[in-house]
């Protein structure tokens, strides 16, 4: 007999800073993904390098030394993968952290830094977990919105006194990509840690990795998710000052990287060409995509991500959305009320951009 789970209705034990909070909502995942174009969560359409799965195979394969290797828990750090990020990143290993993803080192700075009340500044709109970490912590979350030339708002983050400050470079959603003299600008001025996150800067024109040789307060992150094709794998680096990431690395999870993650990003970074030639594709179709839309009639705002965000202005882009999604063809939309006019598209391969397009020119003509 099937028994019923019992109601929980001691909600006095939850801490009060979770019950007022609203958990991070990602990308719609439809439960049969065959048959859809999956261009909500700004993942790779790409495969990732054929040295990854070779070595991916190798681990898990006939070979059983390594299928006992297993049953062993990785590296406590990392090292193979820091030793190998430390040799193409040009860095001593001592200055890279590694986490679950780079949403793992988020939190780790969260925890690191943040007591109840403690500020956490970052432009806005930007990426939306920031905010819920915040709450977790019980923090305060510091909103400096963009100006409309999105020029990085240096003065308004100095005065926010946050512990932290973070800046996406390149930018969710819009894809705007802040240039360097602007946050060098914001690091010599900063008390704060300044957190340059750097999820989408493959697609973009620079990095700020030079500034932690300079800035012992500045932290860098990246991911394998967008660039290298491994959202599935969960990577994510962060980079800076060993002081720094030593205080990081105690409220670390023991073992936050698993094997098979490990040996997959080693892999991607032996393999570094690859990954550049997939970005190279997706540059192009993100000018191919941006032009289109622009055609049909969207303010394209410039993206140095793999993304674009199209808007049209007033008008509620909740019919397109739910249009594309009938026809399998999977977007992001916004709740938010100041981004109800606007789509945010993932660059997928060009025949998935081609067939997007020809299912956006027949919402345009259909009868009304």
């Amino acid at each position: 007999m099937k028994h019923q789970p019992v109601p929980f209705s001691r909600f006095d034990l939850i801490r009060p800073a979770i019950r007022r909070m609203q958990g991070y909502v990602p990308g719609e995942q439809p439960g049969e993904l065959r048959g859809y174009i999956k261009i909500n969560s700004n993942e790779n359409p790409y495969p990732p390098s054929p040295r990854v799965l070779q070595a991916l195979q190798q681990a898990v394969g006939q070979d059983l030394h390594k299928l006992t290797d297993l049953r062993l828990y990785p590296s406590p750090t990392a090292e193979d993968l820091r030793e190998k990020a430390a040799t193409v990143y040009d860095l001593e290993p001592n200055q890279i952290l590694l986490g679950n993803g780079s949403d793992d080192l988020l939190t780790m700075l969260m925890r690191t830094c943040v007591d109840p009340c403690d500020r956490v500044a970052y432009p806005v709109p930007t990426y939306s977990l920031y905010d819920i970490l915040v709450a977790m912590q019980d923090g305060q979350a510091v909103h400096v919105p963009w100006p409309e030339d999105f020029s990085l708002p240096v003065q308004q983050l100095v005065e926010s006194h946050a512990k932290l400050v973070f800046v996406a470079n390149p930018n969710a959603p819009f894809g705007n990509f802040t240039p360097l003299d602007q946050l060098e600008a914001l690091a010599k001025q900063t008390r704060s840690i300044l957190v340059v996150d750097e999820a989408y800067v493959d697609f973009a024109e620079a990095s700020a990795l030079p500034l932690i040789h300079t800035y012992p307060h500045v932290v860098i992150l990246r991911t394998f998710s967008k660039s290298f094709s491994l959202a599935g794998m969960r990577i994510g680096m962060a980079f800076g000052q060993p002081e720094l990431l030593a205080e990081l690395m105690k409220v670390k999870d023991s073992y936050n990287l698993n094997r098979l993650s490990i040996v997959a990003a080693v892999a991607a970074l032996e393999d570094y060409d690859w990954m550049r030639g997939n970005v190279e594709k997706i540059c192009a179709t993100r000018s191919r995509l941006s032009d289109a839309l622009s055609e049909l009639g969207y303010l394209v705002y410039p993206s140095q991500a793999n993304f674009v965000v199209a808007r049209m202005d007033g008008v509620s882009q909740q019919p397109m959305y739910e249009w594309l999604k009938a026809h399998k063809i999977l977007v992001r939309d916004f709740s938010a009320p100041d981004l109800a006019d606007c789509l945010r598209i993932s660059i997928g391969t060009d025949d998935e951009i081609d067939q997007l397009l020809a299912v956006m020119q027949q919402f345009q003509r259909r009868p009304v």
